[in-house]
């Protein structure tokens, strides 16, 4: 292994000699781009290692080197919830993801061509084991809290599954052991809505060139799933569009509303930060993941962890991943020994409560660290 330091910023960078074995193939030399905060002490007892969701990059806060604001600015940080005064905190970017880690927007070594859709079939296993050999690299055996969100909070649920007694806690946010039918359903759509855009041209399109029409409509579809209806009445209710933002569509079928407004904004945002096949494959990685592969059932495969203790948060307004599928994980660990918390918040920013919602969030990561 190699481990070198990008000075530009605060990324990271840990080049995996050799094979890669992945779930469904392998890939040579992939690189895992990550940040770390704090100091691993002594005995290498100290580490926190964070999963993120399907879109964010490693910088979950800021440093001296990298002083921009992180996606998770509030709860990563000196005398925050997760203190880096206490605590050696490493982020890295997902395998198959586009912010330094090599997904199938990178160079294939074999080829000298972007992988596009030459890249192994992802799973969350996948991502997880990359995590697993950044954390050796580091110095750390046992890992004492896994901390995930969302797809997150399923990689370091797939990490307890295939190294067992290597984590000691266990962090995990709007999340669950398997997806069900009906996000599976909502991502597959956004992912045909991105493979029916004529740009994607079977995933061989120009960096010039991305399929932007699809990202753009999967975004939208993906900020409606994230959010909840009655945050939506809150926020915007009737009120009407006061901006020139379009979407594009001529006559009487344009932007009218605020609602509109605010999805089409983020939508063209997102377009040119992430690369479509890289979404391609961390969504369905998500849809694949069932923790059950690991022991012939949801119940049995939670009895295989080897953690100490657990908190499970969940978020009434999320639909995405309902409270029903953190209650299903919390008492699948129970049940294998864990010592468990399950805590429901009563936040209305849906399966985002996670990232928006600080003084819910905050006090409960507080009192488990």
């Amino acid at each position: 292994m190699d481990l070198y330091e990008d000075m530009a910023d605060a990324r990271q960078y840990l080049t995996i000699d050799g094979t890669f074995g992945m779930v469904r193939g392998q890939i040579s030399d992939p690189v895992i781009a990550y940040e770390t905060w704090g100091t691993l002490n002594e005995k290498a007892d100290n580490a926190v290692l964070i999963f993120t969701g399907l879109s964010p990059s490693a910088h979950a806060a800021s440093s001296s080197t990298d002083p921009s604001t992180g996606w998770w600015e509030d709860m990563v940080g000196p005398g925050k919830p997760i203190d880096t005064k206490r605590y050696f905190v490493v982020c890295f970017n997902s395998l198959g993801s586009c912010f330094g880690s090599t997904g199938p927007a990178s160079i294939n070594p074999g080829t000298g061509e972007k992988y596009r859709l030459d890249f192994p079939v992802l799973c969350i296993e996948d991502i997880a084991k990359a995590g697993n050999y950044l954390l050796a690299e580091l110095g750390v055996e046992v890992v004492d809290t896994l901390v995930g969100s969302s797809m997150g909070g399923m990689t370091a649920l797939a990490y307890t599954l295939l190294f067992p007694g290597t984590a000691l806690r266990l962090l995990s946010c709007s999340s669950a052991a398997r997806c069900q039918p009906f996000s599976i359903a909502l991502r597959s759509l956004q992912r045909e809505l991105i493979r029916k855009d004529p740009k994607w041209r079977n995933g061989q399109y120009p960096d010039d060139a991305p399929p932007e029409d699809g990202m753009l409509l999967a975004r939208k579809l993906g900020m409606i799933t994230y959010r909840s209806a009655e945050e939506w009445d809150q926020r915007f209710g009737r009120e009407r569009a006061t901006d020139d933002i379009s979407s594009g569509t001529a006559g009487p079928f344009g932007i009218d509303f605020e609602i509109e407004s605010y999805l089409d904004a983020h939508g063209r945002k997102f377009i040119g930060t992430f690369d479509a096949n890289c979404y391609l494959y961390l969504s369905r990685a998500m849809d694949l993941f069932d923790a059950s592969d690991h022991g012939g059932s949801i119940d049995k495969a939670l009895t295989l962890t080897g953690l100490q203790s657990a908190h499970v948060i969940g978020v009434r307004s999320d639909f995405l991943f309902p409270p029903q599928r953190q209650q299903e994980l919390a008492a699948g660990l129970e049940a294998g020994g864990v010592k468990v918390q399950f805590q429901l918040l009563d936040s209305i920013q849906g399966h985002d409560s996670f990232l928006i919602d600080m003084d819910r969030f905050r006090p409960a990561i507080a009192a488990f660290f």
